[in-house]
């Protein structure tokens, strides 16, 4: 938001590397999130007298400890891959925030094969965890049939929610880093929308979701 707003629009090389890895390792961190949260509303709804058990403190803190364990590793091999980039030539990104797409453009070389690691990286990533979420997702809607509409109603109520915000996030991250590198119109616009638009509307939709937050809207 920063760099949007700013007048700044010149980037030294070092802080552009840290651009690269905190922009990636947040963006999987928070895929990696969205996964434990389905893992945990699979529990809840499909083994809810066994919840207390599975999910125990410890397992919380052990997934969580993955989650920013593989983010890390996730984010040192897009920063490795950018270090082996030799620049001699432009040096404007055509872009409002540093990325690993942006950076091959101005990359003196053949980066076919940094192009082919990268969608098998990040695109990677991102598809197989949007395809294991969906799973997760037909598995409660399936578990849910044998159950009374009330319970139903509760059920749904607990991961639509998710489902939305997963969603908003996967499709332009899929869009993105899922094909080569080439450039559309309208690909600022969609990275506007998954770095600035989507976590802005997260609070909102998951707030709207609460109870005390719907009885205080109603009350205001």
């Amino acid at each position: 938001m920063v760099d949007a707003l700013s007048k700044k629009t010149t980037i030294s090389f070092s802080e552009c590397m840290i651009q690269v890895f905190t922009f990636h390792f947040f963006c999987c961190l928070e895929i990696f999130i969205l996964i434990l949260m389905a893992v945990d509303r699979y529990v809840a709804i499909c083994k809810p007298l066994h919840y207390m058990t599975i999910m125990s403190r410890h397992v919380c803190s052990v997934l969580v400890a993955v989650a920013w364990v593989e983010s890390c590793v996730h984010s040192l091999a897009q920063i490795i891959l950018a270090l082996r980039l030799p620049f001699c030539g432009p040096n404007v990104i055509d872009h409002y925030f540093c990325d690993l797409q942006s950076l091959l453009k101005l990359a003196c070389t053949d980066t076919y094969v940094i192009n082919l690691l990268l969608v098998s990286n990040s695109g990677a990533i991102c598809t197989v965890s949007f395809i294991m979420l969906m799973f997760s997702y037909i598995i409660i809607l399936h578990s849910l049939r044998y159950h009374s509409a009330e319970r139903r109603r509760k059920s749904l109520s607990t991961f639509i929610s998710h489902i939305i915000v997963v969603i908003l996030f996967f499709g332009p991250c899929i869009f993105i880093y899922t094909r080569p590198v080439t450039t559309f119109p309208m690909d600022k616009m969609i990275a506007v929308f998954y770095t600035i638009g989507t976590p802005l509307l997260n609070p909102l939709i998951y707030s709207l979701r609460n109870a005390e937050v719907k009885n205080a809207m109603r009350k205001l």
